[in-house]
């Protein structure tokens, strides 16, 4: 048999894992997450700190008041009750886990406009306004997760001659 025709062997040689050393100083801690905590006297003589954030055609006016435990009501309803699905709820709990805050918050919204999702946006997006009007400091974080930017996408208008905003009907040749 010439080279040619011999059957090539398929053997496959496994790479050895590298070995990682990660050497610590002795008494050195690992870096914990920091909290930060508003300073009460951001609200002066004000019993709430309000601020309007948008999202497609919802409007939602959000209300954050001094407390004792975190709340948050939507048009009257808890919270879990008006966004059902934990996604949603996530949305609206992300300016305080991006932010890291530590103080307790008694925050209430009134949102017309919209659907479900738009709607836990545009309260998102005034929670996270309202954290900068309290505490300057916060604006860096906020910003940088992109809460702080009114989301501009929304539905496209419909054209004449169009049946919906780009979609033309049937283009016959003759």
């Amino acid at each position: 048999m010439t080279e040619e025709t011999k059957p090539k062997s398929t053997k496959t040689v496994a790479a050895a894992p590298k070995k990682v050393v990660v050497q610590e100083k002795i008494g050195e801690k690992a870096p914990e997450e920091v909290l930060h905590l508003i300073n009460e006297s951001a609200f002066g003589k004000k019993e709430y700190i309000e601020a309007i954030g948008r999202r497609k055609t919802s409007v939602a006016r959000g209300r954050v008041f001094k407390a004792t435990k975190d709340s948050i009501t939507v048009n009257g309803k808890d919270f879990t009750e008006y966004f059902p699905t934990e996604s949603l709820q996530s949305v609206v709990r992300e300016p305080m886990t991006k932010g890291k805050i530590s103080n307790k918050f008694k925050i209430t919204a009134v949102i017309n406009g919209g659907g479900i999702s738009s709607q836990a946006q545009a309260l998102r997006h005034a929670i996270s306004r309202v954290f900068v009007a309290l505490d300057v400091e916060l604006r860096k974080p906020l910003k940088k997760s992109g809460l702080l930017k009114r989301d501009p996408r929304a539905k496209e208008r419909r054209k004449f001659g169009l049946k919906k905003a780009r979609k033309a009907p049937q283009w016959s040749k003759r």
